[in-house]
C-alpha cells in the first residue's frame, strides 16, 4: 500500500534539493546568511568586449616577441617579406607580424632570458 504522506514528504525534499542546487536557501531572521555576504560584496565589473580583444592583442604581442627574440631581426624580416609576396591572406599576416617598437622592446627583454 502507497503511503500518501511519505510521498507527499520525498516530493517537499526534491522540491527543496532543487532550490539550495540552484542557489536558494532559508536564512533565519538576524542570521548573518548568504544575503549579508552578497550585500556586502562588490560587484564584478565588466569589461564587456574590451576584454577578451586586449587579451588576444597581448597574446599576439607576447607571441610575435618571442619569435621575434629566437629568429633575430634578419630572419623575421626576410620570413615577414616571404610573407608580403604571397596571397592576400598572407599579406595581412604580414601587416599583423611586421615587427613594430614594442614587439623589438619586449623580444630584447625576452632574449636577456634566452640567452
Amino acid at each position: 500500500m502507497v503511503d500518501r504522506n511519505l510521498q507527499n514528504f520525498h516530493g517537499r525534499i526534491g522540491r527543496i534539493e532543487r532550490i539550495h542546487n540552484a542557489g536558494g536557501g532559508f536564512e533565519a531572521e538576524g542570521a548573518l546568511g548568504m544575503s549579508y555576504y552578497k550585500a556586502r560584496h562588490r560587484p564584478a565589473r565588466r569589461f564587456g568586449l574590451l576584454g577578451p580583444i586586449a587579451l588576444v592583442l597581448i597574446a599576439v604581442l607576447g607571441i610575435k616577441a618571442a619569435v621575434y627574440a629566437s629568429l633575430g631581426a634578419e630572419l623575421y624580416e626576410e620570413r615577414i617579406a616571404a610573407l608580403r609576396a604571397g596571397t592576400t591572406a598572407d599579406q595581412v599576416g604580414a601587416y599583423v607580424l611586421q615587427a613594430d617598437p614594442i614587439t623589438v622592446a619586449i623580444a630584447e627583454r625576452i632574449r636577456a632570458f634566452i640567452y
